[in-house]
């Protein structure tokens, strides 16, 4: 699959089967991802992968996080913050450092981590892998912050859940119909 062909038959897929994806096709999927382009050389992204017990332990953590800001929420609220990390047999947690040098700004670390994140979207894709970039509360939540090994006030831009696709053959996708750049681009000539 070539590149142009990657970038317009990738799409979000979290139908996936629960089949373990060996530990070299993660480490290709973390190799293409540290080839994104970062000011300075600073490589400011965290990688953080979680498979088997490890995706059991971020389930109680988000479960325990749930029940601390949402005390009068039913157990049930509980347990489906636990099965959120069992949708994928891999989780990869990708955090952004905060500029160690004055000549860094923060918004370069994190557009640099988030072109790590797509490298490895197109990488898995690539790779005939499913795959889907999520964030929501959890990437804000303190406790799994903490669980993960990320300081506080460190960014934690992305949980990519990856796995073999269910329910279609990688082969079928077709071309994604995305709303093209004509609105959102200014010509200057």
């Amino acid at each position: 699959m070539d590149a142009l062909e990657a970038i317009f038959t990738r799409q979000s897929v979290a139908d996936v089967k629960p089949d373990p994806v060996p530990r070299e096709v993660i480490e290709k999927l973390l190799s293409a991802a540290v080839q994104a382009p970062n000011h300075y050389k600073v490589r400011p992204w965290r990688f953080v992968v979680l498979t088997g017990a490890g995706r059991e332990r971020m389930g109680d953590v988000l479960a325990q996080s749930c029940a601390v800001k949402f005390p009068q929420a039913p157990v049930s609220a509980q347990d489906k913050e636990r099965s959120k990390p069992l949708r994928a047999p891999v989780i990869i947690a990708i955090g952004v450092d905060k500029p160690a040098e004055p000549k860094v700004l923060e918004i370069e670390n994190i557009c640099a981590a988030a072109a790590a994140c797509q490298n490895l979207l197109l990488a898995a894709h690539a790779l005939g892998l499913a795959a889907k970039w999520r964030t929501g509360e959890e990437a804000r939540d303190p406790r799994l912050k903490e669980f993960l090994g990320f300081a506080p006030d460190q960014q934690l831009i992305a949980l990519i859940y990856i796995g073999y696709p269910q329910g279609f053959p990688q082969a079928e996708l077709k071309t994604v119909t995305r709303p093209g750049f004509e609105d959102r681009t200014v010509w200057m000539g």
